[in-house]
């Protein structure tokens, strides 16, 4: 009897069709993984807008609140100022992060005593699924499946 060299054409069939099942039950749960990293980041983006905008108001009692996500941030920083406090970093002043759009609304007048930020999927359903908002009493709020345009008390505060 002559030795078998290397596999025949059922074994590496085989081998084929245990890969396809592996991947097909595990690459659901990494998206619905990466959907779950994206909404912590973009809630705790939310956070981090709502502390720098009460340290830009404290900072700048005359302006009240930023009116622009850029007036937060900044890159020359020495010293900083009413259009470039540098308190955010510039990816989050992008109005992009992490699958998630950022846009700050509701500021008027001079000083300012309003925003509201509201943070939407790039990509709903795939970067995304929920919608986050916030305005001045800092709590982030969240709509499980509708676009949130005015950051209100009747959207569900997240727990």
């Amino acid at each position: 009897m002559h030795a078998q060299k290397g596999f025949s054409l059922i074994e590496l069939l085989i081998v084929v069709a245990i890969i396809l099942v592996i991947a097909a039950i595990a690459i659901p749960s990494l998206l619905r993984a990466r959907i779950a990293a994206n909404e912590s980041s973009s809630a705790e983006s939310l956070r981090t807008l709502n502390t720098a905008q009460i340290v830009y108001q404290s900072t700048y009692p005359t302006a009240g609140f930023a009116t622009s996500l850029s007036d937060l941030a900044g890159v020359s920083c020495v010293p900083p100022g009413q259009t470039g406090a540098c308190l955010i970093d510039t990816q989050l002043a992008s109005g992009t992060k992490s699958g998630y759009s950022f846009t700050e609304t509701g500021t008027s007048g001079t000083p300012n005593y309003s925003y509201q930020f509201i943070a939407s999927p790039l990509t709903p359903n795939s970067s995304g699924v929920r919608y986050f908002c916030s305005f001045a009493d800092a709590v982030i709020r969240v709509s499980p499946s509708t676009a949130i345009s005015a950051c209100t008390y009747s959207v569900n505060p997240l727990q």
